[in-house]
């Protein structure tokens, strides 16, 4: 027995089947791991801090790299100049009381070849905020979604970092004598 919408349901079943051809037809592909211009880095943050775990796993995940536990064993080193959060009143009631807040996360950080101390990357700062609406009648609420703002924040940060190593050019190697 035939169902009388069954030629709309073939005609739909074939768009979704031609749309990954025609998707794969034109280029597009999902975005992979990007390699890394250099062999091993040596990250000069914090061991310990939650943003250094969150760039040693995606370093990890994305290739080959090596992470150094020393400087000198790395090719690469990134120094992080500045790496700072802050939360700043946007905007008051007619009480005087905070209505909203913005979030921001400053990180600037350069690469600096080991041998040769030159930069492969320059001073660079990824700035990042998040607009936070504030009532202190839900004040645990507000806080946990602070918490996850500032934690979303921090992972858009790593993968913006990883995009701009990734790009980093390399300095050419000294002749040898």
């Amino acid at each position: 027995m035939s169902h009388p919408q069954q030629p709309g349901r073939r005609r739909t079943l074939a768009l979704l089947g031609a749309a990954p051809l025609a998707l794969a037809g034109c280029g597009f592909k999902l975005r992979g791991a990007r390699p890394m211009p250099f062999e091993s880095i040596y990250l000069g943050m914090s061991p310990y801090a939650e943003l250094t775990a969150a760039i040693r796993r995606q370093i990890r995940a994305n290739g080959d790299t090596v992470i150094t536990d020393k400087a000198e064993d790395a090719q690469v080193r990134l120094e992080v100049l500045a790496d700072r959060k802050e939360k700043v009143i946007l905007a008051l009631n007619t009480q005087g009381k905070v209505r909203e807040y913005q979030l921001r996360h400053r990180f600037i950080f350069r690469l600096v070849d080991v041998k040769t101390g030159q930069e492969a990357l320059p001073n660079n700062e990824i700035f990042l905020y998040r607009d936070l609406a504030f009532d202190d009648t839900q004040l645990l609420a507000k806080e946990q979604e602070e918490i996850l703002l500032y934690r979303d924040m921090q992972n858009d940060l790593v993968q913006q970092l990883l995009r701009r190593l990734a790009a980093a050019k390399m300095p050419a190697a000294a002749p040898k004598p």
